[in-house]
């Protein structure tokens, strides 16, 4: 027995030297870390230093981000790096040389790249970074260089506030100690957005978990209590559709809020956070911004869980393209506004006329004659905060993807529903198979999905219909099983052109009237059936004198020049969505399934 217990205790000690060795060779990795200061502050001006550890020799790669996550497009945010100075481990100056307009390559270090630089940052939104004397509202990949080689070890920042302006940090990074927080790797520390300012906090506990409201705004306490109390109503009629809140990384969820005059509007979600800015205070637009905050909510389970294996991983050096925004983003803008009159927010008569105008915009798009809802979300890095000079044909081939997937949801939900099934359970199931799971899902995943809840013929059909090909549902039909009415004021001309000082502004849509007789964006409408326009002439006036079919004579200028030209009246193709004034008892019950609190 003790020889036994001596060669247990010499196996013992091997394995230990081992174990000790592997650790020690996993803590001997690379690692980055940043500090960050405003110091100059007033000017937009951040200063930081990046430290790269544990690089191979020979030559390495430096660089800023060139996209953002939930983000598609390319953002270039090197464009605002400048003073850049780079040294080794000992102080030693290094060159660089760059071989495009976002990377700067390194040669001869020992091991560690110090980059220090100076980041311009006035842009207050989900995508870039704000420094100024009211806050330092940081998105990670506007703000941050990093090394490449390095992104799977670990990320650490010292944050730097102003203490002269009570500036504190709000942010999903783990905490550390005192200012110091980390990442356990690039993909976590780039979607880890950070607001540091002095900002009101509010709290509250669902199930364990902690959801906090970072907010930076000009209001009073009382207006953030108010609101705040509308938050809590929102998260759990989102709850209630999944049963369960996710998981979050640090057991806490976030929201980093910037309602102040020097923001720009905009919401983005992330893992255990999202940003939620604006221009308008709590007192003069409450009930716009809780909309903003119920659709990036709904986020942490429908695209950061619930999530598309085109984004998996994302790519910070291209253009991020995924054929499943109809859905992730869709969807979500469909439970935005519903969630919202669950939760008492909204009245269900004002959701459900509050419909009309993305219906319309969906319905008589000429864009469905181009894209289906997949190819509809391709089109991402061209529209989502995408930035071109050249001209474009949006307005006839495309329709944004939120709103196109929103009708798609409020289709799957109305005819689920024809069937004793909803969308929330549908939502659920998606939820359990691949949200829960972290199984990075595809279209044809969701098809199957909805084929195993509803059936493979609804399912296939729902697919083949509307998915793959740009069809409609009978809307007019599913309304009515919830007591909705939808009406075409058909004796109502058209003249679907946008006006500004007589100049048409928009580009005339694809089988309009005014498309057929070559009126073009640019022209300058001088008269029209023998009236005479001028800045302050109303069209609709003119549309009270005339009838859809009619072909009227209008006179216009191109490039100086004087034509005319016949144009043949559109019928008014848009739609009012309205409650029937009584329901009756099957439509009440149906309207309350889908619209009342949960």
């Amino acid at each position: 027995m003790r020889s036994l217990i001596l060669l247990l205790s010499f196996l013992c000690l091997v394995n230990c030297k081992d174990d000790k060795t592997s650790d020690t060779e996993s803590t001997t990795s690379g690692s980055t870390s940043y500090t960050i200061s405003f110091k100059n502050a007033v000017h937009h001006e951040a200063e930081i230093t990046a430290t790269f550890k544990g690089l191979k020799s020979g030559e390495t790669e430096f660089r800023m981000s060139r996209s953002s996550p939930g983000r598609y497009a390319i953002h270039e945010f090197a464009k605002n790096v400048y003073k850049v100075k780079v040294t080794d481990g000992k102080g030693n100056v290094l060159e660089t040389t760059r071989p495009n307009p976002y990377s700067w390559i390194v040669n001869n270090h020992d091991g560690t790249i110090i980059v220090n630089y100076t980041l311009y940052a006035n842009h207050g939104d989900g995508t870039y970074a704000q420094v100024d004397e009211t806050h330092a509202h940081l998105n990670m990949p506007a703000t941050f260089m990093y090394a490449p080689s390095l992104e799977n070890d670990t990320f650490n920042i010292e944050l730097k506030p102003r203490e002269d302006l009570n500036w504190e940090i709000a942010t999903q990074l783990k905490f550390v100690e005192g200012n110091s927080y980390s990442a356990e790797n690039l993909q976590y520390f780039m979607d880890s957005p950070t607001e540091i300012s002095d900002h009101m906090v509010r709290s509250f506990e669902v199930d364990g978990q902690k959801i906090n409201f970072a907010l930076h705004h000009n209001g009073t306490a009382a207006e953030f209590d108010d609101y705040f109390e509308k938050v809590k109503k929102t998260i759990l009629q989102q709850k209630a559709v999944f049963g369960e809140l996710p998981t979050f990384d640090y057991g806490e969820y976030t929201f980093l809020g910037c309602y102040i005059p020097n923001a720009t509007g905009d919401g983005m979600e992330h893992r255990n956070s999202t940003i939620v800015t604006s221009t308008r205070s709590l007192a003069d637009g409450a009930d716009r911004n809780i909309g903003t905050v119920s659709h990036e909510f709904f986020h942490c389970w429908n695209v950061e869980r619930i999530r598309p294996q085109s984004l998996e991983p994302f790519n910070f050096e291209e253009a991020n393209m995924s054929g499943e925004l109809w859905f992730a983003e869709g969807f979500t803008s469909y439970y935005d506004d519903l969630t919202l009159t669950r939760a008492g927010i909204i009245a269900q008569e004002d959701y459900i006329n509050g419909l009309t105008g993305t219906f319309n915009y969906v319905w008589n798009s000429p864009g469905r004659q181009f894209f289906n809802p997949i190819e509809m979300s391709y089109q991402a890095p061209f529209v989502d905060a995408a930035r071109s000079v050249d001209d474009i044909n949006r307005s006839n081939t495309f329709i944004s993807y939120y709103s196109y997937g929103s009708m798609l949801g409020l289709a799957l939900d109305l005819s689920l529903r024809a069937e004793n099934l909803n969308l929330d359970d549908y939502m659920t199931l998606v939820w359990n198979t691949y949200g829960k799971t972290e199984t990075y899902y595809t279209i044809a995943d969701l098809q199957q999905t909805l084929k195993d809840y509803a059936g493979a013929e609804f399912g296939d059909a729902f697919f083949n219909n509307y998915i793959y090909k740009s069809g409609m549902p009978d809307f007019e039909s599913l309304f009515k099983t919830v007591g909705v009415q939808l009406e075409q004021n058909t004796a109502q001309p058209a003249f679907g052109l946008r006006l500004n000082n007589q100049v048409i502004t928009n580009n005339t849509l694809v089988g309009s009237g005014a498309y057929t007789a070559g009126l073009e964006k640019g022209d300058k409408l001088l008269k029209i059936d023998g009236i005479e326009l001028n800045e302050t002439s109303d069209l609709n006036k003119i549309l009270g004198t005339v009838k859809p079919n009619q072909t009227v004579d209008v006179v216009y200028e191109r490039f100086g020049k004087q034509r005319t030209v016949k144009l043949t009246l559109d019928v008014d193709m848009s739609y009012a969505i309205s409650s029937l004034d009584e329901l009756s008892e099957v439509e009440k019950a149906n309207r309350d399934a889908w619209l009342g609190n949960k």
